[in-house]
């Protein structure tokens, strides 16, 4: 190792941030179990790297004592009063003993050290990238498929798109760009592993605030979300300007902003609904498309009973259950959806029994 070494290690300091001294630390260590490998030896030793020049020595080290029990280890105090009248017990004694042909080793174990400690700071340069982006969208090309998983490539990292955060019915072809939500980035030796997700909800939140300008400023807040991936999604939304539609603003002139999303998510049906401080009215509004009659609440349990048309119940509670269901995520209510007929079912019966009690 020679100056133009360490010049070497200043420019890598420029570019890619790792000190020189930190490598000349990681050097000198793996300088010494190289040394220790090689030649056997059981004594303490140094290895010291000059700052200045590069050149390396290694050094044996010896505890001055009074009576010596392993002369590898330590010194008797006359001896070392020889090299140096100012020795005390305690003190440690260096003797270089640089083995002749050690220059090869160093500058192979150099260079291990280096580009390790490279790999290391561009991982770590990576990581502190992405652990800041958690909850973002990123857009990244489809590169490889590893058993069910897909890596996208994030420019100088991959993601991992799991198949529980794979949207029902999406497929992914390779050299594709898409968008995806980070939802976990996590260091690991092999460097970042950065987890991502086409379902969260985070994803449609994000994919709103890049569409809708009203969001970006707050003008527009969106209150809440509930998303079956692939299928269909609720949003709820409020104006803090009372001049501001928040839906119409999330729209988007001809409904472009929403389309945009929709595309996006591949077809992905939205429901974008204005949030209401007065439960009833937000729950009526939270099963659209669908017509509500009236509703009821009983806040202490946080249970509704919405009344619709007979005509209108089937939509009310959608496909399998899934737009009661989405309503319900969205509200945070428990919702008992009755039609017109069932409810007058309800009071007869109801009627009935406090008549037969009068009887009684």
């Amino acid at each position: 190792m020679n100056i133009e070494f360490l010049e070497a290690l200043k420019d890598l300091e420029k570019e890619k941030g790792i000190a020189v001294d930190v490598l000349l630390d990681a050097i000198e260590a793996a300088l010494l179990s190289a040394y220790k490998r090689n030649f056997g030896s059981l004594q303490n030793a140094r290895v010291h790297i000059e700052r200045e020049t590069g050149d390396f020595k290694v050094y044996t080290q010896r505890s001055v004592m009074e009576f010596v029990e392993d002369p590898r280890l330590e010194i008797d105090l006359d001896e070392a009063k020889k090299i140096n009248p100012n020795y005390q017990v305690g003190d440690i004694v260096e003797t270089e003993v640089t083995p002749r042909n050690f220059g090869r080793i160093a500058a192979q174990t150099a260079k291990q050290v280096v580009v390790q400690r490279i790999r290391e700071a561009e991982r770590n340069i990576v990581f502190e990238e992405f652990v800041n982006r958690e909850g973002e969208i990123v857009t990244g090309t489809v590169q490889r498929f590893e058993q069910k998983n897909v890596l996208i490539e994030l420019g100088k990292t991959e993601a991992i798109l799991m198949p529980s955060e794979q949207m029902p019915g999406e497929d992914y072809r390779h050299g594709e760009r898409i968008k995806v939500y980070i939802v976990e980035v996590r260091k690991t030796t092999k460097g970042p592993q950065i987890m991502v997700s086409r379902t969260h909800p985070g994803l449609l939140k994000r994919l709103f605030e890049l569409e809708v300008p009203e969001l970006q400023e707050g003008v527009v807040e969106l209150k809440a979300i509930a998303r079956e991936a692939g299928a269909r999604s609720k949003i709820a939304v409020y104006s803090r300007d009372e001049n501001v539609d928040p839906v119409g603003a999330c729209v988007g002139p001809k409904g472009m902003r929403v389309q945009n999303i929709v595309n996006e998510l591949n077809g992905e049906k939205v429901d974008i609904i204005k949030w209401n401080p007065d439960p009833s009215k937000f729950v009526a509004s939270s099963l659209s498309p669908a017509k509500v009659m009236a509703v009821e609440v009983w806040d202490e349990e946080k249970i509704a009973r919405v009344i619709v048309p007979d005509y209108q119940l089937s939509l009310a509670i959608g496909k399998e259950g899934q737009n009661a269901r989405l309503a319900a995520k969205l509200t945070s209510w428990k919702i008992d959806i009755k039609s017109e007929s069932q409810m007058q079912e309800i009071y007869s019966e109801e009627c009935g029994e406090v008549y037969d009690s009068l009887d009684e």
